[in-house]
């Protein structure tokens, strides 16, 4: 570690002291800064990096605060991560602010990844072996769920497993909501029911309902 980042880490840890415990660890070629064991800021050759959501971006480049640069293998990347310069340096309070919210946004961030990147079979009506199905459909986890949406994933399952029940359809559908497929609204069901009676049966077949399919008109 040069002369220049223990100087810089030392002052970064003075500064954020009251985000919380601020330790380091080797990143990027220098040294991320966690408070709690959230990374949210970076130290490289004697500057500092905020890190920067999506959300957050907007915000510093407003500032004039330009993007950290890493060379990987010879190769120049990008980082979302923000200079800090000098003259925000001798604005501590501002400074302070902006890394409070580099953490927030951060933790933020990280809690809809642990969510959306979660076990299929922690949500609603989906259990162990439909969990199973979805993996053999290419649905692997509730993040690949959430983007094909209760439809789309029913269909993919079909390729897979003929006849499947209206009752799989609707476990799909409040698993996607968040809930038992029992307490679906009214207007939901019907929607539901009228799909799959065009998508999922012959057309000579219908729906009753409560979900039985009835037999062919004659």
């Amino acid at each position: 570690m040069n002369g220049g980042s223990i100087r810089r880490i030392e002052q970064a840890k003075a500064c954020f002291a009251a985000l919380g415990n601020i330790a380091i660890r080797s990143q990027f070629g220098g040294y991320g800064l966690l408070a709690d064991g959230t990374m949210f800021a970076v130290v490289a050759e004697g500057e500092l990096y905020l890190r920067a959501t999506e959300s957050l971006e907007p915000t510093f480049r407003e500032r004039g605060m330009v993007n950290m640069t890493y060379l990987k293998r010879g190769v120049p990347m990008v980082m979302r991560y923000y200079w800090v310069n000098d003259g925000l340096w001798r604005r501590r309070r501002e400074l302070f602010a902006l890394a409070w919210q580099a953490l927030s946004e951060t933790r933020k961030e990280l809690m809809v990844k642990k969510r959306c990147n979660g076990r299929l079979k922690d949500l609603p009506n989906i259990d162990a072996t439909l969990e199973r199905q979805l993996w053999r459909a290419g649905i692997c986890n509730s993040y690949d769920f959430r983007l094909l949406g209760a439809r789309d994933s029913y269909l993919q399952l079909l390729q897979q497993q003929k006849n499947l029940g209206l009752k799989v359809l609707m476990s799909l559908a409040g698993a996607m909501a968040g809930y038992h497929h029992a307490a679906l609204p009214n207007l939901q069901r019907e929607a539901l029911i009228e799909w799959f009676e065009k998508i999922a049966l012959p057309p000579c077949f219908e729906v009753r309902p409560e979900g039985r399919a009835c037999s062919p008109h004659p």
